[in-house]
């Protein structure tokens, strides 16, 4: 009986040492390689963190090109690397949180929907630049971050179908904004066992269905995009990828019913505003009579 126990004992202290080590809490910087010091001392303020509070790594730009090239224009790429993102693991079931500095394309909720196709899920993250910038590029700090920390190299096709997806949906979010571009793409994530099967044109009018839903026009180009995004996207897990979708877009979901909020309550005060505008014109028009 002894015996049994110890070899039982043994077998999971060996299964204990070679599980990969996903360190809750653990946190990185990963700076942008052509950042001088006072500009990374930007990037950190962002961050909310001082140079030396976190470990630092850094992204050069053939790393980031690694991931972009084919999905966005090389003049945009450019030849230098700014974005920069903080990134700390939390507990399983937490959720992400994306918050953004001097990034002009990507939005948080985009970002969040694309790291969940690369496998991120569970995580507090600022993208941040000392002067705007896309945000593109700073996928691939997230990914580096992430791999230092628990140890574990995320699946290279996922990372890259995960850029491509940002930036499909960043081009429609320009035209229709981000919320209905980020929940387009999530609800085709959802439908992939189907979406397969289909023809592209098959695929079309399920797009153009999803756009009647949304209140939503799509040009043929951005249509063309998305069912190429479709097919990247088959050739991942389809289980794996829903179980991520899942878990970020409650999420997305949050995000957007706050964002609603905002604008009701901005709406609110600018009719209020309007209003007290007006009466304050004929206030001024009645004593205009008296003088």
């Amino acid at each position: 009986m002894k015996k049994i126990v110890s070899i039982v004992l043994c077998l999971v202290t060996l299964l204990t040492l070679s599980a990969p080590a996903f360190a809750v809490n653990q946190s990185r910087a990963v700076i942008g390689a052509d950042l001088n010091p006072m500009q990374a001392d930007m990037v950190y303020a962002a961050f909310g963190l001082r140079r030396g509070d976190v470990i630092e790594l850094t992204v050069t730009n053939a790393e980031e090109r690694h991931y972009l090239e084919g999905f966005v224009d090389s003049r945009v790429i450019g030849t230098r690397s700014i974005s920069s993102v903080y990134v700390e693991l939390l507990p399983p079931g937490s959720g992400m949180s994306v918050t953004t500095s001097n990034i002009s394309w990507c939005t948080g909720d985009m970002y969040i929907s694309a790291l969940g196709t690369a496998g991120i899920t569970d995580a507090r993250i600022v993208v941040a630049a000392p002067f705007e910038v896309s945000g593109t590029a700073a996928l691939a700090g997230v990914y580096k971050a992430y791999e230092d920390m628990t140890g574990v190299r995320l699946d290279d096709l996922a990372k890259l179908v995960s850029t491509q997806e940002l930036t499909v949906t960043g081009d429609l979010a320009q035209q229709i904004g981000s919320m209905d571009s980020t929940s387009i793409v999530g609800d085709l994530k959802l439908m992939l066992n189907e979406t397969k099967n289909m023809s592209d044109e098959e695929i079309i009018g399920v797009i153009d269905g999803l756009a009647g839903q949304y209140n939503v026009s799509l040009t043929d180009t951005q249509k063309r995009q998305l069912v190429s995004l479709c097919r990247s996207l088959e050739q991942l897990n389809p289980d794996q990828l829903k179980s991520r979708v899942e878990q970020v877009q409650g999420t997305i979901q949050k995000m957007s019913e706050a964002k609603s909020k905002i604008v009701s309550f901005a709406e609110s005060v600018k009719e209020f505003m309007d209003t007290f505008s007006a009466f304050m014109d004929k206030v001024k028009e009645f004593m205009d009579r008296f003088k």
